[in-house]
């Protein structure tokens, strides 16, 4: 065998280009996970792709929320702070992940015993509480969460096929008809390598990550985008309204979050917690909506939609370019503290609007119910409840995106769009899951399970954003939803949310014009 003759790089080496990294990030403690330490060197190449595919990217951890589908009124807020705990355990664990790649390096057990290891013991305390918080108001937590303890590493090129990179999900699940990621064209889709969470090694461009980790080191990478010109067509044709069914629409004009209401808070999953969503979002619609709002709060809200009778809260995840620039956030929780990065970027158009059941008439939304489409953690989750949409305008009646973000030709915008539950159970507001007490229509508009049909909320996002380039697989200027940092940035975990907080008499008139094929705002 022959002699490695590579250089080792000196320590004071690694601490430069580690303060050249946070200086380029604004100093603000930012995650960079770089999985390519040597990728500058001579003929590492192929040892910085084999390095990259083995190294853990991210931790994958079992959802306890979504074992609990049923939680007693009585334990319900004690639960909730004990998921967002969870979460921030999690959150925890991947700064540490991102922050001790030299460990990991010189020790193949470090990542198990300082990581994953005390990450399950203090799991199994918080899901201890939960059980105990069940037990307090006489009722039996699920005995499935007593498994959900253990956390595993997921290396780079598991992350990527996980939720990126090409995966088709054009059927969807639950009758989302996600028209799901298509296969990207052989000329954006990375190797393994690539499609690993690069660090990024600093450019000559004033100390700008140019690699292909994204400018936080968690993403997005080459592989996560493709041009969409090199798509092949994949919206199925849209079922046509049947007698009986409900044709008509509601508008309503809300703006564009121009008054900038942001917060990392999401008082659907974490009500009381702040921070609780671990990434920014946008606001529009209600604008008393964060942590520590509840009914009563909205109610007596003000509201950025014209129609005044609407004061629903409608918000969404941000999106940012990953460009060297910064934001306002830069060194907060939620923000740069937590991997989500960049300039934000003002949504140039926000149409939402309600529509009918192909099958049904729709009968009125309960005031105050919460609906959550997609899933915000698809990478460590998987696809079953993701509900992204992402396209270019000229293309979204052809293409339409599920796992992948598209690089659109010049004179085309980014689009996001979102298709929420419109099937309802007829008695709750909300679920201890926040999912089973909506559901989706299947593909002729049929509600089951005795399910009824309410207005559908539709929601349209444009974005003037720059198109990303892709070059010897290196990824510049990427753009990429907020989310949790463990989740990689991956298009799959766009998700939206909304609250119904319509008076009765406007919620009557969008029942009555969408039952009468009327176009109204």
């Amino acid at each position: 065998m022959g002699r490695n003759t590579r250089k080792r790089r000196s320590s004071m080496a690694n601490k430069a280009i580690a303060a050249s990294a946070a200086l380029a990030l604004g100093g603000g403690g930012l995650i960079w996970a770089n999985f390519y330490a040597s990728a500058h060197e001579e003929n590492s190449t192929q040892n910085s792709t084999k390095a990259a595919a083995a190294q853990v990217a991210t931790i994958t951890c079992p959802d306890v929320g979504q074992q609990l589908t049923s939680v007693p009124n009585g334990a319900k807020a004690n639960v909730d702070t004990e998921l967002a705990t969870l979460d921030k355990q999690i959150t925890e664990a991947y700064a540490r992940l991102a922050s001790s790649r030299q460990a990991q390096a010189n020790d193949a057990g470090f990542v198990q015993n300082a990581i994953l290891g005390p990450l399950k013991d203090k799991r199994t305390a918080v899901i201890g509480r939960i059980k105990i918080d069940f037990n307090r108001v006489g009722a039996t937590a699920p005995g499935a969460i007593d498994g959900l303890a253990a956390c595993t590493g997921t290396t780079a090129d598991q992350a990527q096929t996980n939720a990126g990179g090409g995966q088709n999900n054009q059927n969807g699940q639950n009758g989302q008809n996600n028209n799901g990621g298509a296969t990207a064209a052989p000329s954006a889709t990375a190797t393994a390598g690539n499609g690993g969470q690069q660090g990024g090694q600093q450019g000559g461009n004033g100390g700008q990550q140019t690699g292909n980790g994204g400018q936080a080191g968690n993403g997005p990478v080459a592989a996560d985008f493709v041009d969409i010109t090199k798509v092949q067509a994949n919206v199925p044709q849209k079922a046509r309204t049947q007698a009986g069914g409900s044709a008509g629409t509601f508008t309503s004009s809300c703006g564009v979050n121009a008054n900038k209401k942001f917060n990392t808070d999401n008082v659907i999953v974490a009500p009381g917690v702040t921070n609780g969503a671990h990434h920014l979002h946008d606001y529009v619609g209600n604008q008393s909506n964060d942590a520590f709002a509840n009914n009563n709060t909205f109610a007596a809200a003000q509201t950025s939609c014209s129609n005044q009778g609407d004061k629903s809260s409608y918000y969404w995840p941000v999106v940012r370019i990953q460009n060297g620039t910064q934001d306002f956030d830069q060194n907060n929780d939620g923000g740069g503290k937590e991997g989500n990065v960049g300039k934000i970027q003002q949504v140039k158009q926000a149409q939402i609007k309600f529509v009918g059941n192909a099958k049904s008439k729709v009968v009125a939304m309960p005031k105050f119910l919460r609906i959550i489409t997609g899933d915000a953690k698809t990478t460590t989750n998987g696809l079953a409840n993701a509900n992204a949409h992402w396209s270019c305008t000229g293309f979204e009646n052809k293409v339409q995106l599920t796992t992948q973000y598209p690089i659109c030709p010049q004179g085309s915008s980014v689009v996001r769009s979102f298709k929420f539950q419109s099937c309802w159970d007829g008695q709750n507001i909300d679920s201890a899951n926040h999912r089973t007490h909506v559901a989706f229509a299947d593909a002729q508009g049929n509600c089951a399970n005795g399910f009824k049909a309410i207005p559908q909320l539709t929601m349209r996002l444009v974005y003037n954003v720059p198109a990303p380039t892709i070059q010897n697989g290196q990824l510049k200027n990427a753009y990429a939803v907020d989310g949790f940092p463990e989740q990689l940035h991956k298009a799959a975990t766009d998700h939206d949310d909304f609250i119904n907080v319509f008076d009765v008499n406007t919620m009557n008139k969008v029942v009555n014009c969408i039952n009468n094929g009327q176009r109204c705002r």
